[in-house]
C-alpha cells in the first residue's frame, strides 16, 4: 500500500469519527424543533409491526435521539476497528473496516429518514382525526355536508395509505382532509329555515316561485318544484301549483344536504343557501 493511499484512508477514517455523528444526528434535531413526536415502527419491523405501530389504538413514541440506533452502532464499532487496525499497520483489514463503516452509517441514514416519514405520516393523519373531531362539534357534518364527506373520505383514505407503508400519499391525503375543512365556522350560525308559513298575495307576493327564489330558500325560482312536490297534499287543489292560500305551512325540504330548522321568521337573519 502506498503512502498516498494510507494518507487518503486517513482523513476517510478522520471525517467518519469527527464529522458523520453530526450530520447522521441533523435531521433529528431539526425534527425536534418541530416538537412533534407521533409513533414510529419498532427497529427491523417488518410490514406487520410497522403498521400496528401506525395505529391510533398503539402509536409508541419517537426516541429522544433516533442517531442512538444498531446501524450507527454498528458505524462506530467498525470506525474504530478501522483506526485500530490502521494504527496497527493492517491497512487492507482498516480498509474493509472502513468500507462497512460507510454501509451501515448509509443504513442508518436510511432508517432515520424512515422513522421520520412515519412519525409525520402519523402526525398529519391524527391532526386530521382531530380537525374532524372539532367538525363534529360544530355540527359541520349536517351544515358542511360536502366538504365533512370529502374530509373523512380523505382521512379514511391517509389511513388506508399508512397501512400499506405509503407514508407520502398517506400525507397527502391527511392535507387533502384539513384543506376541506378549511372553511368550516367554529360558531354555529343560524340555520335554514325548514317551514315557511304562506303570507297574503298582497304583501309578499307569495307563491310557489318567489318563495324558492329567495335566499334562505333555495335562491333559484327555477327550483319552485320542489317546494310544490314536498307540499301537494297541503293544497285545496293539488293539482294547480298556482293556487296556495295565506297560513298554509309550507315545508322547504333540503335539497342539497343543507341543515334546515324551525319556521322562517322575518326577525331573523338568515344565511344565504
Amino acid at each position: 500500500m502506498n503512502r498516498k493511499y494510507i494518507f487518503v484512508l486517513f482523513f476517510v477514517l478522520l471525517w467518519a469519527l469527527l464529522f458523520a455523528p453530526a450530520l447522521f444526528a441533523r435531521p433529528m434535531s431539526e425534527y425536534s424543533a418541530s416538537g412533534r413526536t407521533p409513533g414510529i415502527a419498532p427497529l427491523g419491523a417488518g410490514p406487520n409491526t410497522a403498521q400496528a405501530a401506525g395505529s391510533p389504538r398503539s402509536v409508541s413514541r419517537l426516541p429522544k435521539n433516533l442517531l442512538d440506533n444498531e446501524y450507527y452502532r454498528e458505524s462506530v464499532r467498525l470506525t474504530k476497528l478501522a483506526q485500530e487496525t490502521y494504527d496497527y499497520g493492517d491497512y487492507d483489514l482498516a480498509r474493509e473496516y472502513a468500507e462497512e463503516a460507510q454501509k451501515y452509517a448509509r443504513l442508518s441514514d436510511e432508517y432515520i429518514a424512515l422513522q421520520l416519514k412515519i412519525a409525520a405520516a402519523d402526525d398529519a393523519i391524527e391532526t386530521a382525526g382531530q380537525r374532524i373531531n372539532w367538525a363534529l362539534s360544530v355540527k359541520a357534518d349536517r351544515r358542511y355536508p360536502r366538504e365533512f364527506a370529502v374530509a373523512a373520505a380523505s382521512r379514511d383514505n391517509a389511513v388506508s395509505y399508512r397501512d400499506a407503508e405509503d407514508w407520502d400519499a398517506a400525507i397527502l391525503a391527511a392535507r387533502q382532509a384539513m384543506e376541506a375543512l378549511a372553511l368550516v365556522e367554529g360558531i354555529p350560525g343560524i340555520l335554514l329555515p325548514a317551514q315557511y308559513q304562506v303570507r297574503p298575495w298582497a304583501v309578499s307576493r307569495d307563491c310557489f316561485w318567489n318563495i324558492a327564489g329567495r335566499n334562505w330558500a333555495y335562491g333559484d325560482n327555477r327550483l319552485w318544484p320542489h317546494l310544490y312536490d314536498a307540499n301537494r297534499t297541503k293544497l285545496t287543489d293539488p293539482n294547480n301549483p298556482d293556487i296556495i292560500h295565506p297560513g298554509i305551512t309550507l315545508d322547504i325540504p333540503s335539497i342539497k344536504g343543507e341543515e334546515r330548522e324551525g319556521l322562517w321568521d322575518e326577525n331573523t337573519e338568515y344565511p344565504s343557501f
